[in-house]
């Protein structure tokens, strides 16, 4: 396991180096974390909703992700109540104090879910979540040590050296553990250092001399590296797709206060000649060439957010005002863009709202969430699109837009989308549509097109680029860890 002294320590990008590492030096190897808090999510190929996080852990191991690896998926829905995904489909909505409750009657399920993995797999690298030491959150535990020690796993916590205070969040966390967690933890990692490792002096030795635990390794700052991320943290760092600001094609997201797969634009931040930034007052807004409506958790709610802080009346005024931008509407996003919010099923507890009417569509919230993997192409072009569905709100479109892509169906093809040619506007359900290579660049050109601008393609494999970071992570593991001693670390979990 891979504990972490606080969240964005760098657990999740360290699993996925080692996933890699591992499965190229032929180990079958999974992925693996017992209850996670995330709007980001991807579907696996059997219509199971899990982090997204896994996901990328398991395409750098090299396997299918699958639901047994994150059998507990929170996604937050306000402040204080969650969306329970249990095994891949939704349980219950809860609050925090409720969910704590109902933690413990969960354990069996992810057990059997790890013991699965374990059954399977030659080796399981397991994630923990935010800190193990969290002494309000230890009762009932399904992601940290409480899990590794009822499971026999031993664990190695990691350390934000950017942050500051490194060696004192190392200390600190293994001196809360009560002795029974304590004994789980048999190394410790410093993450994300800038500069040259000599200048920690003897501070590693020392903090291995107080704790009595090793310290098995610094990893350094790797520069550009991404991989998709699990909670809105990532979005204050640096991203590592992004070329940033500069010269080319002005791509604004809205960052809505429940965001949701906001990695869906992490394509477009990679391009070359794209600039992409996030927008979160009208301030911000300026007169970009592309504006984005991510997905979100709380449609209505985060509706009403962009008509509180102006933003709603922003962005109309910019579409209605004859050289606007081109709007990309993505499955939330592409609801707020219709005249109509229905939500009698309850699903938000907002009863609905009027949308922002750039579109002729009408959506209604319904009990049943979809979740299912797509395939299609493009309507006008025939070009192919790859992506997946998580939603509870059925879009109906009107005139005069037209559907933007035909999808495979049990019937034949199913029309998904739409297009409105003459406001250059684009909206789907579809998450994942802009990891599309050919699509993407085809959007960018219509975007480049309308706006009387320069935009070549830059030929980007958007799948090769993520397979290129996992590789660098897998890299930088291997130049900078004492892997014989974390191999030696994993072996004990055999002897259970």
């Amino acid at each position: 396991m891979v504990c972490g002294t606080s969240s964005h320590s760098g657990k999740s990008l360290l699993v996925a180096g080692l996933c890699r590492l591992l499965a190229r030096s032929g180990v079958s190897v999974a992925p693996f974390k017992g209850q996670n808090m995330s709007l980001n999510s991807v579907v696996t190929a059997e219509g199971a909703e899990i982090g997204r996080a896994q996901g990328a852990q398991a395409a750098a191991a090299g396997i299918e992700p699958e639901v047994a690896m994150n059998p507990v998926l929170l996604k937050p829905t306000s402040d204080r109540r969650s969306q329970v995904v249990v095994m891949g489909r939704p349980w219950r909505v809860l609050d925090a104090a409720d969910y704590q409750r109902a933690k413990p009657g969960l354990r069996p399920t992810v057990l059997a879910a790890l013991g699965s993995l374990r059954e399977r797999f030659d080796m399981v690298v397991l994630e923990g979540a935010g800190s193990p030491a969290e002494i309000n959150l230890m009762d009932g535990d399904l992601v940290n040590l409480g899990l590794a020690d009822a499971a026999g796993i031993p664990a190695v916590v990691v350390g934000d050296i950017d942050r500051g205070g490194v060696f004192a969040h190392l200390y600190g966390t293994v001196e809360l553990l009560p002795p029974e967690l304590r004994r789980r933890v048999r190394g410790l990692l410093i993450n994300k250092l800038r500069g040259d490792p000599g200048l920690l002096g003897d501070g590693p030795a020392e903090l291995a001399r107080r704790t009595g635990i090793p310290v098995l390794g610094v990893m350094p700052w790797l520069e550009g590296v991404a991989i998709d991320a699990e909670d809105s943290l990532a979005l204050e760092a640096a991203n590592g797709w992004a070329h940033g600001g500069g010269e080319g094609l002005d791509v604004a997201v809205l960052r809505l206060p429940r965001i949701s797969n906001f990695t869906d634009v992490d394509a477009l931040g990679a391009e070359a000649g794209v600039g992409l930034r996030w927008v979160d007052r009208p301030s911000q807004l300026g007169d970009p060439d592309l504006v984005v409506l991510p997905g979100t958790k709380s449609t209505v709610a985060d509706l009403a957010w962009l008509r509180a802080r102006g933003l709603a009346d922003a962005l109309c005024a910019l579409v209605r005002s004859g050289r606007g931008p081109v709007v990309l509407g993505i499955c939330g996003g592409y609801q707020m863009l219709g005249t109509r919010i229905l939500d009698e099923a309850g699903v938000e507890d907002a009863g609905g709202a009027p949308g922002l009417a750039l579109l002729e569509a009408e959506t209604t919230f319904g009990p049943e969430k979809v979740t299912r993997r797509r395939s299609g192409a493009e309507r006008e072009t025939g070009v192919a699109v790859h992506g997946y569905e998580i939603h509870h709100g059925q879009v109906r479109p009107g005139a005069p837009s037209r559907p933007w892509f035909d999808l495979e169906g049990h019937a034949g093809p199913e029309p998904e989308g739409v297009v409105d040619p003459d406001r250059g506007i684009f909206a789907t359900v579809l998450h994942g549509v802009l990891e599309n290579d050919e699509l993407r660049a085809g959007l960018l050109r219509e975007v480049a097109r309308r706006r009387n601008l320069e935009w070549r393609p830059s030929g980007l494999r958007f799948a090769d680029l993520r397979q290129a970071q996992l590789d660098r992570v897998a890299d930088a593991c291997e130049r900078h860890l004492d892997l014989d001693a974390l191999w030696r670390i994993a072996g004990e979990g055999a002897l259970r």
